[in-house]
């Protein structure tokens, strides 16, 4: 019963060709057929792709780099539906709300991608840099009389590398505009009380 099972198994996987199964006693020993082996593992990273398309219309390599574009394709959906863009249907109702939010969300992922180039070479995922960028800030300095404005103060090493890097330059103070920014998550839900 247990040789059935080992061998179906072994069908599923696919290692019915270099891989066998026998009963000694009362014990099942598997034996690995070195030739069968490197026999299939020549194919090892080989794929086939199909098409309909004619000759005519596009070479081998070009219908095997759109092929690998597709990876990039999908890779970029991810990143519009994680936390990182939140691309998600209930925050919006209207369909011209909806077309507006899938537009900021697709610029949003054009500049991950320029953020992707500009730090490949840091060892980085964009989410990481931002979050290392999410500790930059503002301080607001008022003179006597009513006058204010933003000081930005100079960035941490690590933020100063990145921003570098991605060749943006902070102004050293920004017009206080007496806006406040509220986020759209309840800061109180996060926070840890004793």
């Amino acid at each position: 019963m247990a040789v059935k099972h080992l061998q179906a198994r072994m069908a599923r996987l696919k290692v019915e060709g270099w891989l066998k199964a026998a009963v000694e006693g009362r014990r099942l020993r598997l034996q690995v057929e070195a030739a069968a082996l490197g026999q299939a593992s020549r194919l090892d990273g080989c794929y086939v792709i199909k098409t309909d398309l004619p000759q005519a219309a596009a070479d081998a390599q070009t219908v095997h780099d759109r092929y690998k574009d597709l990876a990039h394709v999908e890779q970029a959906f991810r990143t519009c539906k994680t936390a990182l863009l939140e691309m998600r249907p209930w925050f919006v109702r209207i369909e011209k709300s909806t077309r507006g939010h899938a537009l900021v969300v697709m610029l949003a992922y054009l500049i991950v991608r320029q953020l992707a180039k500009a730090w490949a070479a840091l060892d980085l995922t964009v989410e990481e840099g931002l979050r290392q960028l999410s500790t930059l800030c503002t301080m607001q300095m008022t003179v006597k009389g009513g006058a204010a404005c933003h000081c930005l103060p100079t960035p941490r090493p690590a933020s100063a590398e990145l921003l570098r890097a991605a060749e943006i330059e902070l102004p050293q103070s920004l017009p206080c505009l007496g806006a406040r920014v509220v986020t759209r998550k309840k800061l109180q839900e996060q926070r840890v009380t004793p």
